[in-house]
């Protein structure tokens, strides 16, 4: 018995090839990767209070507070950052190819920076991961945020290389700079109860 040839009731081609927020496979699937940091994120702070219970001071002498000007700049240019970042992500919806570029290159300057600004927040904690369990979570913390800061500027890179090629102007880049922009807005705000608990709390304690 022959296989009937297929027949096609309706053409499909004039469809778009790729889709902006929940039209995109990998927008659920950065959402689903939040989710699951999101928890990780939350299991270590949750690890931070319970070991504060159990000490009679928080830090434990003769330890002092983090020294607050490193970690408070960081902060400071990390929100900025949502300035080009929102400003990217509306252009890359809309296709402005060369507003596109020049942003992600301001990204990619202002990851830069803030992996320096991180490395002057490692000298200042006042404690080794090692001396004592207070030491272990808060520097914890900040390795578990740098990690997120290091490889979404990594490929925040890839991608303004990408973008300036003749790649950049086929639309499916675009969706992965709006999707790489929704990415920065959870590193950001993920770091801010972070820099509450290393920070101040241990001064409020």
């Amino acid at each position: 018995m022959m296989t009937p040839a297929p027949r096609f009731t309706g053409d499909l081609s004039h469809l778009p090839t790729h889709g902006f927020n929940i039209r995109s496979l990998t927008w659920w699937g950065i959402i689903g990767f939040m989710v699951i940091e999101g928890t990780f994120f939350a299991l270590t702070m949750a690890t931070y209070f319970y070991l504060m219970s159990q000490e009679h001071s928080w830090p434990p002498p003769p330890f002092q507070a983090p020294n607050v000007i490193a970690g408070t700049l960081f902060t400071l240019v990390i929100l900025l950052s949502e300035i080009p970042n929102t400003i990217v992500k509306r252009a890359a919806e809309s296709g402005d190819l060369r507003a596109v570029r020049t942003l992600m290159l301001v990204m990619s300057a202002i990851g830069a920076l803030l992996l320096v600004i991180r490395g002057f927040e490692f000298n200042s904690l006042n404690v080794l991961w090692y001396d004592n369990a207070y030491g272990s979570i808060i520097w914890a913390l900040l390795v578990l945020h740098t990690t997120h800061i290091l490889t979404d500027w990594g490929d925040t890179v890839v991608l303004t290389a990408l973008m300036h090629t003749k790649h950049g102007t086929v639309p499916r880049r675009f969706v992965d700079v709006s999707e790489n922009a929704l990415y920065w807005r959870f590193v950001w705000l993920v770091w801010l109860p972070i820099y509450f608990l290393i920070y101040w709390l241990p001064r409020l304690a």
